[in-house]
């Protein structure tokens, strides 16, 4: 596990996910259970030794490329630093490694569809995190989806984002690497790889964008004090053409800061709107208003509203106990990797996330909109 100093790297992948299963174990389909070892990457050889010892894990290292290179090594997971993660992929995969890694897979479109070829020419399953489909609001809009709630489908709309402080009075809540473009950062570069799976995960291919990055903060100050210039965008605005599978058009508007004080009930909110009817989903919650339920408000500014319009909207139920999204698809993965079988969000789809993100850059320096090529390996 590379990069688990970091911040989703410990809380999300090792605290949540490998630990819980290292105690469990993993049951396979067949019913056998498998044993779970994580081994501890990072460069910080004291903040690595600490949390091996504070979890009781056996194995960590700071020589990557020995623990990749090791033949007892089974995964090799990155959640590191961008710019590095190709470096380490390729390596992995040149040994005989199932890979499992966070997102983007690569810098450019180029590496990424390349690293999608060695993946699928070295034999190995390859598992790129897709967590956002595994969360329990997007789970019920899913299913929403799927059993035909909203009719045809008209937009997807989505808010992400909050106020991610400069660093001077109070620290940053995020590494500041994410605000220099040369060390990989960027909101665009991070979030559309992102919205690029969610999209195709509820509504179908995207097929067009039209975007507008900005660096809204230009300067910031560092995890030492030390005040940088921010030199990647803090945030995207973005539109989208989609296309479901039955061929309908949908349009997608999502807007992505870091750079925004929050006035929602969740981080990220997605709303759907259908003939039939709408649907709010967050990170764990989701509710839906029904056509014969819709209100008919009538514009007056001349009279304070006196509805209520939240109350007129109906919590979707889980209907299933559901874990936390990271655990479930590193479960997923590791099945597959035993199996030896693909996994179904693979390194194609993580080179078509950076291929959005590509071209939203594009768009947003070329003031237009540009359609999104199909990828060939």
């Amino acid at each position: 596990m590379n990069g688990i100093t970091g911040r989703m790297g410990y809380r999300q992948h090792l605290l949540r996910s490998i630990l819980p299963l290292r105690d469990s174990g993993l049951t396979l389909d067949d019913g056998t259970k498998i044993a779970i070892e994580p081994i501890l990457v990072g460069r910080n050889e004291a903040k690595v030794r600490e949390l091996a010892q504070l979890h009781n894990v056996e194995h960590w290292s700071t020589d990557l490329e020995a623990v990749i290179a090791d033949p007892t090594v089974d995964v090799v997971f990155d959640a590191s630093m961008t710019s590095l993660r190709a470096a380490t992929l390729k390596k992995a995969m040149a040994n005989g490694k199932h890979i499992f890694t966070e997102k983007p897979t690569a810098e450019t479109l180029e590496e990424a569809i390349e690293l999608a070829r060695i993946g699928k020419n070295a034999g190995v399953t390859a598992g790129v995190v897709h967590d956002k489909l595994y969360l329990p609001g997007l789970v019920k809009l899913r299913r929403l989806v799927e059993e035909g709630f909203f009719g045809r489908i008209l937009s997807i709309r989505g808010e992400f984002g909050y106020w991610v402080f400069e660093g001077d009075h109070q620290a940053a809540q995020r590494p500041s690497w994410n605000y220099r473009k040369e060390d990989g950062g960027g909101m665009t570069t991070d979030m559309f790889c992102h919205w690029n799976y969610v999209l195709e995960g509820i509504i179908g291919k995207v097929k067009s964008v039209n975007a507008k990055t900005v660096t809204h903060i230009p300067e910031r100050w560092d995890e030492a004090g030390k005040e940088y210039e921010a030199t990647a965008d803090d945030a995207a605005y973005g539109i989208f053409e989609l296309e479901t599978p039955a061929g309908e058009q949908v349009i997608g508007q999502i807007n992505s800061s870091w750079a925004v004080r929050v006035y929602r009930d969740e981080l990220v909110e997605f709303q759907i709107d259908g003939t039939h009817g709408s649907a709010v989903a967050g990170l764990r919650k989701c509710v839906s208003q029904q056509r014969a339920n819709t209100p008919k408000p009538v514009w007056n500014p001349d009279l304070p509203v006196t509805e209520s319009f939240r109350e007129q909207w109906s919590e979707v139920p889980a209907n299933a106990d559901l874990d936390n999204g990271f655990k479930l698809q590193w479960e997923e993965f590791l099945r597959d990797a035993v199996a030896g079988r693909e996994h179904r969000f693979g390194l194609l789809s993580a080179a078509r996330g950076v291929q959005l993100a590509e071209l939203g850059l594009k768009s947003s320096v070329e003031r237009r909109t540009l359609d999104i090529p199909e990828i060939a390996l």
